[in-house]
């Protein structure tokens, strides 16, 4: 296979997993042979075993990154400041993609950044959706009440006022505190309970100040 092939099979799609270069009558070890030529050649970029992005100046649009924290860790969505974040719910920019997974948690730096996995029980996994991420594309991400009680649940100290101050949460008119008291009920965590407490004192102190401007 020559990289003008390849690039012409992958077409659009701004990653590819091995799998999409070995239906035929293809001899799998020559493809790998190849791949692994061309990412030393700085053709494309290695994401993990067996999932590749081609690098510049061959690819045709870059993959987003919550698109590739999916991609990395099947079974993942995004979680946590980056859901937050993304929903400008917080004001900082955050650098690592934070997702959470019921795999093993770890970091994975790639050639297209650094993303985080939190560990989670499968209890836990659910409250994300599918979201446009531009371009005709979707990953999946933590709903914002979601994203916020992962947080809460995983950090130690998250239910605590200062720690949630510190965040600097905005815009918490678009939080809904009957999701947030669900997802509380869901899994009877008493930390998730007192953290909805603040958040709604939070909430509060949020409208005060803009019925006072």
């Amino acid at each position: 296979m020559k990289f003008d092939e390849l690039l012409y099979i992958i077409a659009d799609e701004p990653m590819f997993d091995t799998g999409m270069l070995l239906s035929g009558s293809v001899d799998p070890s020559h493809i790998r042979r190849q791949l692994s030529r061309w990412v030393k050649a700085g053709k494309l970029y290695q994401l993990r075993r067996g999932l590749y992005a081609p690098a510049p100046p061959y690819r045709k649009t870059a993959p987003h990154p919550f698109l590739i924290a999916n991609r990395l860790v099947r079974g993942s969505y995004v979680s946590l400041q980056s859901a937050l974040a993304f929903a400008h719910l917080i004001p900082e920019y955050v650098p690592t993609v934070t997702s959470v997974t019921t795999d093993r948690p770890g970091v994975r730096d790639t050639p297209l950044g650094r993303f985080e996995y939190r560990h989670i029980r499968r209890a836990w996994l659910f409250g994300y959706q599918a979201m446009d991420i531009g371009e005709g594309r979707q990953a999946f991400v933590a709903t914002l009440e979601k994203a916020l009680m992962d947080l809460i649940y995983l950090e130690p100290g998250g239910d605590r006022l200062d720690f949630l101050r510190a965040l600097r949460l905005q815009h918490m008119n678009r939080l809904d505190p009957e999701r947030l008291e669900a997802i509380a009920d869901r899994l009877h965590k008493p930390k998730l309970h007192r953290a909805r407490q603040c958040i709604g004192s939070l909430m509060a102190e949020e409208t005060e100040g803009f019925e006072t401007l």
